[in-house]
């Protein structure tokens, strides 16, 4: 395993939720990241660890790799991967989310 796919690995298994996104949760540089973080809040998660894409290419394609998923955001909630910010909303529309990030201990 490289040292990307570790640090991806040990990333998401060592915070209850995770989001690799382009940007900071306090400056997000896509609408897509930014929409992520406004249903974060929402939900009120108060565990999260974001991770800025933008500021490492290995990290940017390993991702993809490491999820088989081609785009950004992407949401790990207990080392699980959930989805980008269409799944994202999907799940927040009809409250799956809330429940998910409420069982992680993420909201707490």
């Amino acid at each position: 395993m490289s040292d990307v796919q570790e640090f991806i690995r040990d990333t998401v298994t060592q915070h209850p939720v995770v989001l690799f996104m382009k940007g900071t949760a306090q400056f997000p540089q896509c609408g897509f990241s930014g929409r992520a973080i406004q249903i974060l809040k929402g939900c009120g998660v108060k565990k999260l660890i974001t991770v800025n894409v933008l500021e490492d290419d290995e990290v940017r394609q390993g991702i993809k790799e490491y999820s088989n998923w081609p785009t950004i955001p992407q949401l790990y909630v207990s080392g699980e991967f959930i989805g980008g910010s269409d799944i994202m909303n999907e799940m927040n529309e009809n409250g799956e989310l809330k429940t998910l990030l409420d069982q992680s201990g993420a909201t707490a």
